[in-house]
């Protein structure tokens, strides 16, 4: 066995936290990584009879005379990535090449650099994606942790409806545990409230259907038995 030297900390020079940089448009942290992969994981696992691209960290070109944006997360419905993925040209999402903006997208405040009400709002407005959504756990650009944004016309519109009409998908604040985490994570719902799931969700939601079916067959048997009839000859 391996045995795990732990590091003392006055054996090295401790640097200020405060000073390091942990996330940048490029740089994710542990909880806006495990976030993303709850928002693309989920879509994936739920909706696997409709056509859409949903990606993270993936750039969106929308002119040839800017750098891309790279929203936190995005979702393009009725496209598909190209077949050879490889070609430079089908490595990001191009708008002229998909022939729209993708109808959502989403950025994850970590800091106070992103200038997500800012900058980005106006650049995914002159893209037109129908809606823009800012999540803010940690309350770092004001007061409220859920930003929506509705694509009216050409100009954007804040509004506190979570139920994204033209994409068929809500948006919900939830209690509860992914990956061993528990807290409160950001995720898509249908219009009744229910999340969509993962696919560790899934698999858990089939397992106990089996178990309530056994049980049910396992009853029938006890009851036809206390009749004096043998369920196994049925």
């Amino acid at each position: 066995m391996v045995q795990q030297v732990l590091i003392n900390e006055d054996d090295y020079y401790v640097p200020d936290a405060n000073q390091l940089i942990t996330e940048n448009d490029t740089l994710d942290n542990f909880a806006t990584s495990k976030q993303k992969r709850l928002l693309i994981g989920s879509l994936y696992s739920s909706l696997q009879n409709q056509t859409f691209l949903a990606e993270a960290n993936v750039g969106i070109y929308y002119t040839d005379l800017q750098p891309p944006i790279v929203p936190d997360v995005f979702l393009s419905l009725d496209v598909q990535v190209p077949q050879n993925w490889w070609e430079k040209q089908n490595r990001c999402y191009m708008v002229w090449r998909f022939g729209k903006p993708p109808e959502v997208v989403l950025e994850i405040v970590s800091n106070k650099e992103g200038d997500e009400l800012g900058k980005k709002l106006k650049i995914y407005e002159h893209i037109r994606a129908s809606y823009y959504i800012v999540y803010d756990p940690n309350q770092q650009l004001s007061e409220k942790i859920l930003h929506v944004y509705e694509l009216r016309g050409t100009r954007y519109f804040e509004t506190s409806e979570t139920w994204l009409e033209q994409v068929g998908l809500g948006i919900t604040l939830w209690e509860g545990k992914f990956e061993d985490r528990q807290d409160t994570w950001l995720r898509w719902c249908y219009q009744d409230g229910n999340v969509l799931s993962t696919g560790d969700e899934r698999a858990e939601q089939e397992r106990q259907r089996a178990e309530q079916a056994e049980q049910r067959t396992q009853l029938l048997a006890e009851r036809l038995r206390a009749m004096d009839v043998d369920p196994d000859t049925l």
